[in-house]
Parts: C-alpha cells; sequence; structure tokens
C-alpha cells in the first residue's frame, strides 16, 4: 500500500516586517534518476504515471521529515531548500541526511512491475537570495544563486544510489557524516576542477575533546558546585541547567565540572552524561546513551558481550529474578531507542536503574543540548526528577541547551545562564589558542574585537587562520555564521527587522534612528529592543543606546538584507546620526559593514569645516574671548544654550605660564541627548569655568578626555583628540535622544 504525504501548496503568509527578500546560505538538494528516458521509452503513459506519482511520494516525503522546502520538480528531477526560511545551524547535515534516506527508501520501496529506481543526488551549500513570501513545496523561483547550479553539476557525478558533497556542505557536516573524498571533477565555467565528496552514513555520536585550560567562569563553576553538592549532601533533588548561545562554553563547563566534582563530604559521587546529537535517528538516544555510560557498553559490543554488561551492573541493584526480567527489556532498548511500547518499558527500567544507583551512591545526571532532543527525553527527565523528590535521594540534574529552548523545567529548577567571557579573559585564550596553533600572538589585537567573548568564536577565528586565512581581511568562520544565523532565525518578524535594521547603522544604537530605518513611527522599536536585550543578543550601553552582544550577529544580519534595502535602511537613519563613544585612536567596531562606522567619524581639515557650515565659527570666536580658568564673561553661554562652547587656555599664572604652547588638537564632540540632569547629578557635577572643569587645555598632553554630555539640542564641546595639528575629528550627534522606557540612561 502506498502512503503518500500531503504537503501545503499554498502560499506562506510573508513575516510582518517590511523586507520580502533575504540573502541566505542555504544547502540544495538536487537529485535525478538514472537512465529515466530510456526506462519511460519502455513503459505504457499509465505506468510511467504510476511510477512517477510513487517517485515523488517517497522524495517529497523524505524531504519534509527532514525540514527541506521542494523548489521545483523538472521532468524527474527534484530540488529542494534547507534553510531557505528558518535556520537551525544544521542545514547542510539535514540535507545531506535526507539525500542518504532518499536513497535508501527508493531502495527498499519497488515501484511498477517490480522496477527499482535509481538516483544520483548532489548537495550543495552558498548563497542566495530568497523570496520569502514563496518559500513553499513546489515554489518557483524561490531561490536564485550559483549554488544551485552547483548542486545539479554535482549530481550529474554522483554515481548511482550516491550523495555528492561540494567542499562548504562537506566542512559544515564534517564529524557528523562520514565523507570520502573523490578526485575533483570538471565543471563547465568552473575553474580549476571542483572537489567532490561522498556522503557514506551518518557518525555515531562521541565525546568532544576539551584538552586545553579553563579560562575565566570561575563563579558559574562555584555557583554550579554550590548547588550539586546542596542537593548530595542535603539529599534533596536539583535541576541545573546551564543556559548559553552556541559558543558560549556550555560544554566545556559541564565537561569541567565532570572532571572536577567527584566527591562532596567525602562520598564518591557518579557521573552519568548524555549529549544529544542533531536529529538523533531514534527518539530515545540519549536515554540509551546513559545506560551505555552506567553499565559500560560500547557500539562495538555484540549480543552477548551487552547481556554479561548489563547483568554486571543490575546484579548489585537488582535481586536475581528482577534482574532476568530487566536485561531483555533494556537490550531492547538500546537495539531501538524509538518510541515503540518496547521501548518505552525499557526506558522506564532504565529510570529505576538510575535511582537505585542514586540509592547506593550519590548521582549526577547530566544531559548535553537538550534542546536537540525529543519530548520522550524531557519525559523521562520529569519522571526521573519527581521520583527521586519522593525518596529523598541524593540525586542532581544537569541540563544544558540553549536560550530559546522551550523551557520544560520543573518549578524549582536552578538556572544559570552562561554569558561572554570579560575581554582579560578572551584576550587569554586567543593567546592560548594561537600558540598551540603556531599562530602570531600578536594577532591576538586583530582578533579580539571580533570573537564577543564567546570561546567558540575565537576557535574558529584561530582554525581559520590555521587553514590559511589572511589575517588582514580575516572572514566570517562558517561555523559562526550557521550559528549566527540560527539564532537570528529564532527571532519573530519584528525583532528580526529590529536587528536587521540595526545592522546596517555603525556605533551605537539608538531607538530613533532604528525607527527611522524601518520607517516606522517614534517609539515602535522600543519593544522589541528591550526584548533583545532580555535575549542577550544586545546590550545596553552607557551612552543612552544599544550595542550588539556579539559582533557576528551585527555582521550576519546586515549581510541577510540585499544591498538596495541596505543602502535605503542607511539613507532613512542618515536623518537620525547614531550614537557612538569616542575614544582616543578608536578603531572602528568590528562588523562594520560597508564602513558604515568608519564614515561616522570623519577627520576633516578646520578650514573645510569653517568654510562648509559654518557651524565652527562661534566655537573660535568663544575661544578668543575666554578668560582665565575657561570663563568667558557676561557672553558665556550658559547651560542648555545652543551657542557653542570651547575650554579655553590656561591661566597666566601658575607652573606652566611660561611654557610655550604646543600645537593644539581639537575634537568636536556633539551632545549625546538632551536627558535633564537629576538633582544628585547636577549637585554633583562641576561647574563650567570652575577648577573642576571637564575641559582641559587643548595644547596640553594629557590622559584621553572623557565624552561630555550636554543638555542642549545642537550643542557641542571640543576636547583633546589626540589628532594630528590643525585637525578636528566631528561627530555629529542627535539633536533628540531620549533613553527608551523601562531601559536605565546608562548600563
Amino acid at each position: 500500500m502506498t502512503t503518500s504525504i500531503t504537503v501545503d501548496t499554498q502560499r506562506t503568509v510573508t513575516p510582518l516586517w517590511p523586507v520580502p527578500q533575504e540573502r541566505r546560505v542555504v544547502t540544495v538538494l538536487f537529485a535525478d534518476i538514472v537512465g529515466s528516458t530510456a526506462l519511460v521509452d519502455r513503459l505504457d503513459p499509465e505506468d510511467v504515471r504510476a511510477l512517477q506519482r510513487a517517485y515523488f511520494d517517497t522524495v517529497a516525503g523524505v524531504l519534509h521529515r527532514w525540514h527541506g522546502v521542494v523548489e521545483k520538480y523538472i521532468g524527474d528531477a527534484v530540488m529542494a531548500l534547507f534553510g531557505a526560511r528558518h535556520s537551525d545551524g544544521f542545514d547542510a547535515y539535514r540535507a545531506v541526511r535526507a539525500g542518504l534516506e532518499i536513497q535508501a527508501a527508493l531502495e527498499r520501496r519497488p515501484m511498477v512491475d517490480g522496477i527499482r529506481l535509481r538516483v544520483r543526488v548532489g548537495v550543495a551549500t552558498g548563497e542566495v537570495v530568497v523570496d520569502l513570501g514563496d518559500v513553499v513545496t513546489g515554489g518557483h523561483g524561490v531561490a536564485s544563486g550559483a549554488v544551485i547550479t552547483t548542486a545539479a553539476r554535482l549530481q550529474e557525478y554522483a554515481a548511482p544510489g550516491a550523495v555528492a558533497l561540494c567542499a562548504a556542505t562537506a566542512r559544515a557536516t564534517a564529524g557528523l557524516i562520514t565523507q570520502r573524498q573523490l578526485t575533483p571533477v570538471p565543471v563547465a565555467g568552473r575553474v580549476p576542477p571542483v572537489p567532490v565528496w561522498h556522503a557514506v552514513g551518518p557518525v555515531r555520536p562521541g565525546a568532544d575533546r576539551h584538552d586545553g585550560p579553563l579560562i575565566g567562569r570561575r563563579r558559574e563553576l562555584a555557583t554550579i558546585r554550590d548547588q550539586l553538592g546542596a542537593a548530595i549532601r542535603n539529599r534533596t533533588p536539583r535541576w541545573i541547567s546551564l543556559v548559553g548561545p552556541t559558543g558560549s562554553g556550555r560544554s566545556r563547563l559541564l565537561h569541567e565540572l565532570t572532571r572536577g566534582l567527584t566527591t562532596v563530604d567525602g562520598l564518591s559521587v557518579r557521573w552519568c552524561v548524555a549529549t544529544c546529537q542533531p536529529y538523533p535517528d531514534q527518539v530515545l538516544a540519549p536515554v540509551a546513551h546513559l545506560l551505555r555510560g552506567l553499565a559500560g557498553i560500547r557500539h562495538s559490543d555484540g549480543p552477548a558481550a551487552v547481556h554479561d554488561r548489563l547483568v554486571a551492573a543490575l546484579t548489585p541493584l537488582f535481586p536475581p529474578t528482577r534482574v532476568a526480567t530487566a536485561v531483555p527489556a533494556l537490550q531492547r532498548m538500546l537495539t531501538t531507542p524509538d518510541g515503540s511500547a518496547a521501548a518505552l518499558a525499557g526506558g522506564a527500567v532504565c529510570r529505576e536503574v538510575l535511582l537505585r544507583l542514586a540509592a547506593h551512591r550519590p548521582l549526577i545526571v547530566a544531559v548535553d543540548d537538550l534542546d536537540r532532543a525529543a519530548p520522550a527525553v524531557s519525559r523521562f527527565l520529569h519522571a526521573l526528577f519527581g521520583a527521586a523528590t519522593e525518596r529523598g535521594l541524593p540525586l542532581a540534574l544537569l541540563t544544558v541547551h540553549q536560550p530559546q529552548w522551550a523551557d520544560t523545567r520543573p518549578g524549582p529548577a536552578r538556572q544559570m545562564t552562561i554569558g561572554p567571557l570579560a575581554t582579560v579573559q578572551s584576550g587569554r585564550l586567543l593567546r592560548h589558542l594561537l600558540t598551540r596553533a603556531g599562530q602570531p600572538v600578536a594577532l591576538v589585537d586583530r582578533l579580539l574585537p571580533l570573537v564577543g567573548g564567546r570561546p567558540g568564536h575565537a576557535t574558529a577565528y584561530v582554525t581559520a587562520l590555521v587553514d590559511g586565512a589572511d589575517p588582514a581581511a580575516l572572514p566570517l568562520p562558517e561555523a559562526v555564521r550557521r550559528a549566527v544565523g540560527a539564532e537570528l532565525d529564532h527571532l519573530d518578524g519584528e525583532r528580526r527587522a529590529v536587528l536587521m535594521a540595526a545592522g546596517t547603522l555603525g556605533g551605537l544604537i539608538s531607538g530613533a534612528a532604528v525607527d527611522r530605518a524601518l520607517d516606522w513611527t517614534p517609539g515602535r522599536s522600543a519593544p522589541a529592543l528591550r526584548m533583545l536585550v532580555a535575549a542577550g543578543l544586545l546590550l545596553p550601553h552607557h551612552v543612552d543606546g544599544y550595542a550588539f552582544a556579539a559582533p557576528a550577529l551585527r555582521q550576519v544580519a546586515a549581510e541577510r538584507l540585499p544591498r538596495a534595502l541596505r543602502a535605503v535602511f542607511q539613507r532613512r537613519a542618515a536623518g537620525v546620526p547614531h550614537l557612538d563613544t569616542v575614544h582616543r585612536d578608536a578603531d572602528p567596531p568590528a562588523g562594520a559593514i560597508n564602513g558604515s562606522a568608519a564614515r561616522s567619524a570623519q577627520i576633516v581639515r578646520l578650514d573645510t569645516v569653517g568654510a562648509r557650515t559654518g557651524r565652527l565659527d562661534a566655537v573660535f570666536a568663544a575661544l578668543a574671548s575666554a578668560g582665565p580658568g575657561g570663563a568667558t564673561g557676561p557672553t558665556a553661554p550658559r547651560r542648555g544654550s545652543p551657542t557653542p562652547t570651547m575650554a579655553t587656555p590656561p591661566a597666566a599664572s601658575g607652573p606652566d605660564a611660561n611654557r610655550t604652547a604646543g600645537p593644539r588638537r581639537l575634537r568636536a564632540v556633539a551632545s549625546a541627548g538632551d536627558v535633564p540632569p537629576t538633582p544628585a547629578t547636577a549637585a554633583s557635577r562641576p561647574a563650567r569655568g570652575t577648577g573642576g572643569s571637564p575641559f582641559r587645555d587643548l595644547g596640553r598632553p594629557a590622559a584621553p578626555s572623557r565624552p561630555t554630555r550636554a543638555s542642549a539640542a545642537g550643542h557641542w564641546t571640543l576636547a583633546d583628540a589626540g589628532t594630528p595639528p590643525g585637525v578636528v575629528r566631528a561627530i555629529l550627534r542627535p539633536p533628540l535622544i531620549r533613553p527608551l522606557d523601562g531601559l536605565p540612561a546608562s548600563a
């Protein structure tokens, strides 16, 4: 009996935000029947129709299961997209698994008159422009890009029944798919020949290597150890979650805990750890992983060895009659850890084994990447935690997952958020990674602004250098792009729009600039900005604005926009200049797109400034009329006046009275906003023209000045900028920028 999977062919509703198209990195699968022309020629048209139905039903069913979208049917060929609308970071992996499953499904399914179809499959990964409104099965013209042609050419070079991969797909699935590299093949219009890999099958899960020292995270380690120790000491089970984005070092922290926490008050602690692979073949695979770990069972063990190891593990815990019935149930679950009744019965036995272990010896059960697991695993953990609580056992649950994962933990669960490393810690980590990789340690200064405090990003950048990337123009590593793109795709339409628009703005981000870029009413972006801060994607800054939590997030968000729309956003936002914090000799922000950050602070000649705008004429007049100590007499501008002010030369008296003044270096810094000072801040702020004035001698070498704030719209101040003589750094500030509702004006 043929089972058809019906797929929705209606047009998908476009997200409620003003971007109908995106530039995305997708994976394209191209499948075609081998020898279809000769096959069709010898069949009756009705048989051809029945054959095509069975073929397309089989292929569409597999693609649907792996979240692929059929872009078009071309004769008997099928083209599908993975990651066209939503990416989880494993688009290439899902496409390769779908290609392997298509081959297996067609091999098992006989067609008309016993015919068995053989197909070739090509899988390629690359950038395309996607029409978001047409990302549906059967849509045409959804994606445009060279990667589509590459996938079609690869399937021509695949052997019948094989899945051919491009280099980008092979890199994206390394460690997840067993691959075999072939001789490069010539492709029309491509020089040199294109390298090709054949996919063999999924890789069995293995433990990640963590052979370097742990840098930072002392506070997190101490907190988690205290929580786990209290659960064991007081025999009150606790559920603790380590939450953080990909690359934050969650798994590394778990590894350190398993290695360092071995005793509590002299009692030996036993760890049972499972890792959830992306899209496991069987829903209870993590539970089977736990059982293999506690019984010492290897994947290479035969049935007899598995039986003996289970008997040895259960004998101290159960009476002989119970061991005799429990071992077969556990063996069935290890063989097929699916959602069947037999597998679930084995899972119940495994849960009882863990509870008996905790009664004999303190036990910590840890599950890494729980967000990848099926709901059956969460139900298993809930039942385990509930039973341990009822019995008062010294047991703790430690789960690791991403922030966007639906929280299924019980009420009393504790959550530990893994934030970015401090700058000093990131520098230490980079020095260690570069030294171990044989790269110059001087590259720390180049990499530090790029990693954003994420250890995984630091590792990816150093790996790119080892692979031959140019340090002067270091591209965003593919692994980082995939992970950050998945973070972006977890957002709803409005927050995603805000983040993309913000990515086109250099420096700090203000709500006014985002509203202007998106052509929204003032204040509309404020709730989305607050939610992005709560999600850890944006950080509030001590100047009224926001900064990206990870430089890679800014780059990916901006590069998702088509060029024309990116230019529109930048042009609109130019009417509300973005915020920036000026430091002496500061480098432009990492990840700036198309030089927008560099254009936010331009170096211009003083004479050209006066000639073009005349805006600084009053500044020069104020400087000439200024009195000792910075006072300007009756005509001195008061606080709140739109008239520009300037620091004055030092008084004639004093230790520096006879010193010849050196070249004066000026920096024009606009007001950061019109936020009125509170009584407390007004009382503590030194008055202008007094000994506590924030202004200093413009010609005297001094420490870098801090930007000053003024309440007047269009207020300008000048301070030492460390720029060449006769040069002024002019940075325009928005005349009216108020702190967003619910957010502090400073962080």
